[in-house]
């Protein structure tokens, strides 16, 4: 019998998943924050003007809320291989706890990807002025930057998570 797996996702995959699942759940992961810091060649940019998408970054005072999908043992393979094709500019496989709510204990370990500081893509700690921009101007292959983030910010709210750096990108997409 093939292990159980989840999958924590904190960005499109919220929203746009692209496999099938058992369930769907609203989850946390301990120690990680969610920011506008990966660029994005291959969906929400192009090589010559990339899309800024988010990446977990370690942060132990802090928790980044999303969802857990299960998936069947059956298709699990299958849903890594699309995942890992669809996460290849600079993301890579974590595992982490995942919490029903932030201070509870955890229901499961999930597998999630994340886009570590030392990829040739990650951007660093732009300023939220500078984020909004690149999003408001950049499109690619999986369609505008601005849909993406606006996408993300009703995914969560949906969810009933509150992030402070997405409403504030949000906010600045406005003006």
């Amino acid at each position: 019998m093939k292990p159980v797996m989840w999958i924590f996702a904190y960005g499109s995959l919220i929203f746009r998943p692209g496999f099938c699942y058992v369930e769907r759940r609203r989850a946390f992961v301990k120690g990680w924050s969610r920011r506008f810091w990966q660029a994005s060649p291959d969906h929400r940019g192009v090589p010559e003007a990339p899309g800024c998408v988010v990446t977990l970054l370690s942060d132990p005072d802090d928790h980044c809320g999303g969802c857990a999908f299960l998936i069947d043992p059956a298709h699990a393979e299958g849903v890594l291989e699309a995942i890992d094709t669809r996460e290849q500019a600079g993301f890579t496989r974590q595992q982490l706890a995942l919490l029903p709510a932030p201070g509870e204990q955890p229901f499961a370990h999930g597998i999630t990807w994340v886009a570590a500081p030392d990829n040739p893509h990650f951007l660093g700690p732009l300023p939220e002025p500078a984020i909004a921009e690149i999003i408001a101007a950049r499109t690619g292959p999986s369609g505008p930057n601005q849909e993406y983030a606006l996408q993300l910010f009703h995914a969560l709210r949906d969810l009933d998570i509150v992030d402070s750096h997405v409403e504030t990108i949000i906010r600045l997409l406005a003006k």
